[in-house]
Parts: C-alpha cells; sequence; structure tokens
C-alpha cells in the first residue's frame, strides 16, 4: 500500500489555531487547578493564558523565531511553577512548558498533517488524533496508581502520603528504611521464601500440563474442543472468590487443605489457562507436514515432540510460564482459603500488613513486586517477537 508524505504543510488560520489552543490549555489548567484547590479557575485561566500565547507566537513570533519563543515558554511556565511550588513546580512548570512550545507550532503551523496521507477530511484527522488522545488518557490512569506508589516506598516516615520533604525534594525526606524492613524483618523473609518456593513449582505443573492440553486440542481429531477449552480456561472466567471457596471445599475433603501441595495445585489451577492460551496462539501457524515428515523418517512421538515441535513453539511455552510465575506469585485470595500460617505468601503478608498493622514496608514490598512484573512483561513480548518470526511472521 503507498504512503504519501507531505513535504510542505499549510499554515492553519488563527480561527482554527487559538481555539484548540484554548481547548488544550483548558484542560491542562483544570488538573492544576483541581490540584490547587479551584478547578474552575483552572479551567478558565489556561484556556486564555493558552490562546494568549498561541496568539503572540503565531503572529509576533512567527516561524522564523520559533525556537526564541519556545524557550521563552519554557522559562516563563518554569518560573510560574516555581513561584506556586516550588522545586517540584519548577519541574512542572518546565515540562508544560516544553510540551506547550511544541504544541502551539505543532498546530499553528499546520504539522499535525504532516505524516497523514493528503486526502483526509478534517474529521478523519480529528478522529485520528482523538483516538490516540483517549488512548493515552487510558494508558494515564491505568498506569499512575501503580507508578505513584514507587516513590512513596522511600518515605523517610511511615505514612502512605507525600510528605511535604518529599514534596519539596529535600533529601532528608527519602529513605531506604522500608526496604531495610522487609530485608531485616523475619515475618517478610519468611513470606519470600513461601512464594519462591511455591510459584516454580506451581509454574512448572502449569507448563506441563497446560502445554500438553494446548498440543492435544490443536489436534483435528479431538471432539467438543470448544466445550473442553471453555472448561480448561474458566478459572479465568469464574470470579476468583468462588474458585477459591470451591478448592477450599475440596481439598479438605481430600486432605490437601493447609498443606504446601494444596496451595501448589491450586495455583497450579490458576496458571494453566493462560499456558493453554498463550501456546495455542503459538500452535496457530505451526507446520503440521513437520510432524508427518519426523514420523515418517521414523521418529517416534516423543522425539519429534522435543526434536521438532517444541522448538518452534518454546517462545510460547515460557511466555505461558511467566504469566503462570506472575499470577501464583502475586495472588492472594486462593491462599488464603487453601493455605495455612505455614503458606503464608507475600502478598498474604501485605494483606496482612494494610490491614492489621499498616505497615508502611508494603510500599516497599510492592515497589519490588511492580519491577519484577515489568521484568517479566518485557521478556514475554521479546519472546512474542521471537516466535513471530521463527513463523514467519512480521513482529507486531
Amino acid at each position: 500500500m503507498a504512503t504519501y508524505t507531505l513535504t510542505h504543510v499549510e499554515k492553519k488560520p488563527l480561527s482554527f489555531s487559538v481555539p484548540v489552543l484554548a481547548a488544550a490549555g483548558a484542560f491542562a489548567g483544570l488538573f492544576i487547578g483541581t490540584a490547587q484547590g479551584s478547578g474552575p479557575i483552572g479551567f478558565v485561566g489556561g484556556a486564555v493564558m493558552l490562546a494568549l500565547l498561541g496568539l503572540v507566537c503565531l503572529t509576533a513570533l512567527s516561524n522564523d523565531k520559533e525556537k526564541i519563543a519556545r524557550w521563552l515558554i519554557l522559562l516563563g511556565m518554569a518560573a510560574a511553577g516555581y513561584a506556586f511550588g516550588a522545586l517540584p513546580g519548577l519541574v512542572v512548570g518546565a515540562l508544560f512548558g516544553w510540551f506547550f512550545g511544541w504544541f502551539i507550532y505543532w498546530i499553528g503551523e499546520g504539522r499535525y498533517r504532516a505524516n497523514l496521507v493528503p486526502y483526509l477530511t478534517p474529521g478523519q484527522v480529528l478522529w485520528h488524533y482523538s483516538f490516540r488522545v483517549i488512548c493515552g488518557m487510558i494508558f494515564f490512569f491505568l498506569i499512575t496508581p501503580i507508578v505513584v506508589v514507587m516513590p512513596l516506598s522511600f518515605n523517610a516516615e511511615n505514612f502512605f502520603t507525600f510528605t511535604p520533604e518529599m514534596l519539596r525534594f529535600d533529601p532528608a525526606g527519602y529513605s531506604l528504611k522500608h526496604y531495610r524492613d522487609f530485608f531485616n524483618s523475619p515475618d517478610w523473609q519468611q513470606a519470600l521464601w513461601n512464594s519462591v518456593t511455591i510459584a516454580p513449582v506451581a509454574t512448572l505443573l502449569s507448563v506441563t500440563f497446560g502445554t500438553l492440553a494446548a498440543i492435544g486440542l490443536s489436534s483435528e481429531h479431538v471432539p467438543f474442543k470448544r466445550a473442553i477449552m471453555a472448561i480448561l480456561i474458566s478459572p479465568m472466567i469464574v470470579p476468583l472468590i468462588i474458585s477459591a471457596a470451591g478448592m477450599y471445599f475440596f481439598y479438605s475433603r481430600l486432605g490437601l487443605q493447609g498443606t504446601y501441595w494444596g496451595v501448589v495445585l491450586a495455583h497450579a489451577a490458576l496458571g494453566i489457562p493462560f499456558v493453554i492460551i498463550t501456546v495455542t496462539a503459538t500452535l496457530v501457524g505451526f507446520d503440521r507436514s513437520l510432524t508427518r515428515a519426523a514420523a515418517n523418517m521414523g521418529a517416534n512421538p516423543v522425539t519429534t515432540f522435543f526434536r521438532v515441535q517444541m522448538p518452534l513453539i518454546l517462545p510460547g511455552v515460557i511466555s505461558g510460564g511467566l504469566f503462570a510465575f506472575i499470577t501464583s506469585f502475586d495472588e492472594v485470595v486462593v491462599v488464603l482459603f487453601v493455605g495455612s500460617a505455614g503458606q503464608k505468601t507475600l502478598p498474604w503478608q501485605m494483606f496482612i500488613g494494610l490491614r492489621e498493622q499498616i505497615s508502611p514496608t508494603i510500599l516497599a514490598v510492592a515497589t519490588i513486586l511492580v519491577s519484577l512484573s515489568i521484568l517479566l512483561l518485557a521478556t514475554v513480548e521479546v519472546l512474542r517477537r521471537r516466535s513471530e518470526r521463527l513463523r514467519g511472521m512480521s513482529p507486531g
């Protein structure tokens, strides 16, 4: 499909640029005003300020003086931020100044159409960027509660909020005391040890049974494949509290409730659906003629599986295993029902620290777990791209 790039974009009239800039300023001012205790004033002030800035920049400081104008906007907003919020305000103001200095000329000079095909209507262009703004806002509201925990874990006080010292970026307001508490506390270390001994075994069982199930369900001769698949992935669909209650009553009859293997089997049951889904997705592009060729050359099914099939589906197997590991390592509801005090895992200890002791150490533990999850998810993405390359597909 041919792509088009405009080498020259037409400067947009002020009747278009100024209202757009005013709307962007109102949106930013609403957040700043709300943080200062007056959302409506911030809304109106942001709209007026950015509209006036855009009018001045696009008339008196046109394209040939763009760099000077952008520096002036950055320095001006940084100074205003410092006046209202000291050093943190300066940082926020500088970021706003950098963004809006670029945004004014991006809108006013019509550069937003530079990388779009020329035949798009104004409505299509609006939807093109509106869709990206909506996705960005969703991402922001999803990720902010997670990111906010990280700086809080370095709080020098036993608070769950940002202290004045932290907001001033005062080094005295930051400390590693919560991390020291985590590594020096017998209760936390025992919980960590339990998680480390339970999660790998549960992951191994999930990968083994989940991979075999996915390979079996990918066969053309298996009857009732859809019904079997629905049953196998039901732990992902059924509310976790229902699964936990059902496991409690079932494992109690078998004598597994409150035992190590009871918790392992419960976590394996939760991890198997993730393995089935990822391995099944990998098998979609698998060439069945390879296994038939291996069988024709005398290889038995076990040799064919490990020498032919497994190397090609290995990225999907590892991805499913990582998801199963994260599920087991982060799970708390099932272990509350199935486990006992001897199987108190890290999430269980965090739950106790939040409900009974109000321990700020959970902030440090949460930061460690978030960092671990990010690392594992990055590994999953690398493996996904490798799997697509092995199957001759373009990553993405």
